[in-house]
């Protein structure tokens, strides 16, 4: 093999062992909650959810619906997570995409969250970007306040 295209490969080699490195070290970031009061419901233009609506009473098994841009999906899927008050995790899974997701038009998703009876009245429900580089910069999020 000629050097310089020797050296070329290394490089690739080194570059994607870095962004692997860099996925699978970073540290679960903690979701910022609202405080189901009477703060603004937050508004993202790339994901809308049908189901469930901000301060809507749910219970388990719980079906997430709605429509994101394909950009939101990593792989046709995305992390949903329910959280109570206490900011204790709940319930997580992968919302899959309901059609061809490598698209910047909005496709539809759905995920379904089992989860024990909450010690708390009130939570969150969180859906995620999938950000498989694990660079904050391509982070995002919105949290929906729910009731139990």
């Amino acid at each position: 093999m000629h050097p310089k295209r020797s050296f070329v490969a290394f490089c690739v080699v080194i570059a994607a062992f870095g962004i692997a490195l860099a996925f699978y070290s970073r540290e679960p970031s903690e979701p910022v909650l609202p405080q189901n009061g009477n703060e603004e419901i937050e508004q993202n233009s790339d994901i809308n959810v049908s189901l469930p609506q901000p301060n809507s009473v749910v219970s388990s098994p719980l079906t997430v619906t709605g429509e994101a841009r394909g950009t939101w999906y990593f792989e046709a899927s995305f992390p949903v997570k329910l959280y109570d008050a206490n900011n204790s995790l709940l319930a997580q899974a992968p919302a899959q995409a309901l059609s061809d997701w490598m698209t910047t038009d909005f496709v539809s998703f759905s995920v379904t969250l089992t989860f024990p009876t909450p010690s708390t009245q009130t939570g969150t429900l969180v859906l995620e970007k999938d950000n498989p580089s694990g660079l904050p910069q391509n982070d995002d999020s919105i949290s929906i306040p729910v009731s139990f």
